[in-house]
């Protein structure tokens, strides 16, 4: 014969918070509830699945007396004393207020108080405090509960501690704003050393080299300014960079075609980049595709590499000089390239071709 199954030792029966808090697998306020307040009580099924749900989920849960005086919580479920600290005792019966403290926003405070006038449903951030005098930043979704006759019988109330979002979004919106503050200053930046250039190169009697210099400064200007906002991530979209550099040598012409998607690169690639499609670009304008009237420039960038992380950049040249033949001098433009990707670890193919040429770029991702 099967021995009589004893309750399990230390069962709190009492319906104090403090009795039994301490039993992270049981909670006993749903039943005390549904025992303090007969006349609401769920019949059958579906008053254990209250219980089983309130008991059980991890969201701070309560009940307000929409009928008593000043609005009382009657019900507070484990997650509810564990988010703020207090006992079931010092819960029930005291309004929502108590979690409020100086630094309250008294603006959600009145969104609160409309939503409960008018009997309608709302989500509010607002700032509480814990027990220990700890603020966190609460989501409030609050909302009236009816009965059969429909009937206000209650206000319910979730709590979710989102105070990790919102550290989250002022983070990122710190971010942003450094990020405005450093394009604003990098303009400055390129402002004053395109000047220094143009003086030195009126002094020294070398404003054709000065002119060479400042494109260049130019398109690392836009390379930057077009990503600064992606930067504190860390890695930003390699294509808007591109498409910030080369635009201006096309000017809505379609002599340009650019292919490419949403590839994210890390940051420090973009000089690199950025210097590199100015030299092609410039030297398609004096002796490549872009010399003649019908020379065309075709642009891509793709991953590549054993973890897909590298950058690979494309340029091909077609309708322009024959290139078969290069010249014997490959030109400050090719040998700040050579040093560029030389500096980055990266590699670089040219073929010339009697289309035009072809230049593939290899830029390592760390």
């Amino acid at each position: 014969m099967d021995k009589p199954v004893k309750p399990k030792a230390g069962r709190p029966s009492s319906p104090t918070g403090q009795a039994y808090d301490n039993r992270p697998d049981f909670d006993m306020s749903p039943e005390e509830f549904r025992k303090a307040h007969p006349e609401n009580e769920f019949a059958g099924a579906s008053g254990v699945l209250f219980e089983q749900a309130m008991a059980q989920t991890r969201m701070a849960i309560c009940l307000s007396d929409p009928h008593a005086e000043d609005m009382p919580i009657v019900f507070a479920n484990r997650a509810f004393r564990e988010l703020t600290g207090y006992s079931q005792e010092e819960i029930v019966g005291r309004n929502c207020r108590f979690l409020q403290g100086p630094d309250t926003d008294p603006r959600e405070v009145a969104k609160i108080r409309t939503a409960l006038e008018d009997e309608d449903v709302t989500v509010v951030e607002i700032l509480n405090y814990r027990k220990n005098g700890e603020k966190f930043w609460n989501a409030l979704h609050i909302g009236p509960i009816y009965n059969n006759a429909g009937e206000l019988i209650y206000f319910f109330g979730s709590q979710w501690d989102v105070s990790d979002v919102r550290a989250a979004r002022a983070e990122e919106l710190y971010a942003k704003e450094m990020a405005r503050e450093l394009s604003h200053r990098m303009k400055n930046m390129f402002a004053v050393i395109s000047g220094i250039v143009n003086i030195t190169g009126r002094m020294r009697g070398v404003e054709a080299e000065a002119r060479e210099i400042n494109r260049r400064v130019q398109a690392l200007g836009r390379a930057y300014e077009t990503t600064l906002d992606e930067a504190s991530s860390g890695d930003i979209a390699i294509g808007e960079a591109i498409r910030a550099i080369l635009e201006p040598y096309d000017l809505g012409t379609g002599r340009l075609k650019m292919q490419g998607n949403g590839l994210k690169v890390p940051f420090a690639v973009v000089s690199g980049v950025g210097v590199t499609l100015h030299e092609l670009a410039a030297n398609a304008e004096k002796h490549g595709a872009w010399s003649t009237d019908e020379g065309r420039v075709e642009v891509s960038w793709r991953a590549a590499g054993e973890n897909n992380g590298d950058l690979v950049v494309t340029w091909r040249e077609s309708g322009g000089p024959d290139a078969s033949s290069p010249s014997g001098d490959s030109g400050s433009g090719n040998a700040i390239i050579d040093r560029l990707i030389r500096h980055a670890e990266g590699n670089i193919t040219r073929e010339w071709k009697p289309g035009g040429l072809e230049v593939t770029i290899e830029f390592p991702a760390r």
